[in-house]
């Protein structure tokens, strides 16, 4: 049995990241210094659909035959903000220094495996009938694509 949605209907939204606040209240209760204040966002991965195999002009087999897999994920913006009192050695210069990361995509490919026939394609030279060869076998390498920054401040 499937199910089909209406259309115009609403498809569920898919979160990029999730915001997390670290609670750091209880040290600064605790030890009566003031604490950092930390917010972040926990990144939800999304696994796409898997790319599919290409055939190669005198390969048997396409290539990867495992196929690789894109994830998908925003790794979310964080904020780091720390107190920083006397700077200059008096109370009016007292400050906060601050660490930002803004939110950057990032992509990932899992790696295939490559593998090869024991027997070339069909060779004119004889009769048509294909060469034994030594098989091939391999992975391909992963990928992580991204390119995150970070801002570091002195309010």
């Amino acid at each position: 049995m499937t199910c089909m949605a209406a259309a115009g209907a609403a498809t569920p939204a898919v979160a990029d990241s999730v915001p997390v606040g670290v609670p750091l209240d209880a040290v600064e209760t605790t030890l009566g210094v003031d604490t950092p204040r930390v917010a972040t966002a926990v990144p939800v991965p999304v696994v796409g659909a898997p790319e599919a195999p290409r055939y190669h002009k005198g390969d048997l087999l396409p290539s990867p035959i495992l196929p690789v897999m894109p994830i998908t994920t925003q790794l979310g913006s964080t904020l780091v903000g720390a107190p920083v009192p006397n700077l200059l050695g008096d109370p009016k210069t007292d400050g906060e220094g601050a660490l930002e990361s803004p939110a950057t995509d990032l992509l990932a490919r899992t790696p295939g495996a490559v593998v090869g026939a024991p027997l070339t394609m069909p060779d004119g030279s004889n009769y048509g009938i294909p060469n034994v060869t030594a098989p091939k076998l391999g992975l391909t390498t992963p990928e992580l694509i991204g390119a995150p920054s970070a801002l570091l401040g002195l309010h």
